[in-house]
């Protein structure tokens, strides 16, 4: 209550000295040359033009707010603060919602819209909001597929059994990466550096985009391609500050939060080919001779454990899906 009495009082002063009336501090855990920062830096003015500088987002990276989880309870109670956070956190708190992340889900992007436009994923959001206090401004922004980062060749889902391997802190990621072959170990974002440095784990499950974000050719040799999750990101606000804005407002806030999801997913589909190169010239080596089949069918046990196969069942039947 006093944190949220301090946010309070600033807006009261910013607006006496001619600020905007809305101030939005927006969190994510990547560094400042991954495509989502300058992505969010550019919703952000955007939103600002059309609500001619009433309501600014200031975009904070490397989780200079603080770490997801934090800052996801602390919009719950009120605080003006976003997040770009992902769906087994989310499942966290909706349960159903944790099959965003769950393995081989979808397939590409167009699948990823198709999904905004399905009735029952709108109820599941919906739930988010009034029962739990989370809005999910859209969920439209893919860093692309995730593949295991090892310093051993990975081909198939036994050569991982044995290895530790880094996930986020939600249920959902851990079981998948065990029904995978690894033994998950929990970990922030901001350690996945200094933890493969010390060896602490022995490899991390990421996009490629995340490698010269964080120089891991530099502790990491191989990048596996299994195409295990298509990490899609959700873009999350506090219901109850959402609530305080004009009707208008919240509108252009959704409108541009999935216009710029769309282009920056665009443009890390296409910058993909670029990195591969440069990480190979630091000297990773790309393993894509992975048994592809192998790994989706050890998958599955991970919606059965987490008891999310019904779930997964019912989307794809609303897409028209027959797996």
């Amino acid at each position: 209550m006093f944190r949220l009495a301090v946010w309070c009082g600033l807006l009261l002063l910013g607006v006496a000295l001619g600020a905007p009336t809305y101030v939005l501090r927006y969190n994510h855990v990547l560094g400042p040359s991954h495509p989502y920062h300058a992505g969010l830096q550019q919703w952000a003015q955007r939103v600002s033009e059309r609500t001619k500088g009433d309501l600014q987002i200031l975009v904070f990276h490397s989780a200079q707010l603080g770490v997801e989880e934090d800052i996801i309870e602390q919009l719950r109670q009120g605080v003006p603060v976003g997040q770009n956070t992902d769906g087994a956190r989310m499942g966290n708190y909706v349960r159903e919602l944790g099959v965003f992340n769950g393995p081989y889900f979808v397939d590409n992007y167009q699948m990823v819209e198709r999904l905004i436009s399905l009735p029952v994923i709108q109820t599941w959001v919906d739930r988010l909001a009034s029962q739990y206090g989370i809005r999910v401004l859209c969920f439209n922004w893919v860093q692309g597929y995730r593949h295991f980062m090892t310093n051993k060749p990975i081909r198939t889902p036994q050569d991982l059994h044995g290895l530790r391997i880094r996930t986020p802190p939600a249920p959902v990621w851990q079981e998948s990466v065990r029904a995978l072959g690894a033994t998950p170990v929990a970990l922030p974002f901001g350690e996945i550096y200094s933890a493969l440095q010390q060896r602490a784990i022995d490899g991390v499950e990421l996009v490629y985009a995340n490698i010269p974000d964080m120089s891991l050719w530099e502790v990491v040799r191989n990048v596996n391609e299994t195409k295990h999750f298509l990490l899609i990101n959700f873009q999350v606000v506090g219901e109850a500050w959402y609530r305080r804005l004009p009707m208008n407002y919240r509108q252009i806030l959704t409108e541009e939060c999935r216009r710029t999801g769309r282009e920056v997913s665009r443009q890390i589909e296409e910058n993909e080919a670029r990195i591969k190169q440069e990480i190979q010239r630091r000297g990773m080596t790309i393993v894509s001779d992975v048994d592809l089949n192998a790994f989706r069918q050890a998958g599955l046990s991970a919606y059965q454990r987490l008891g999310l196969l019904d779930v997964r069942r019912l989307i794809y039947s609303q897409l028209g899906l027959g797996r």
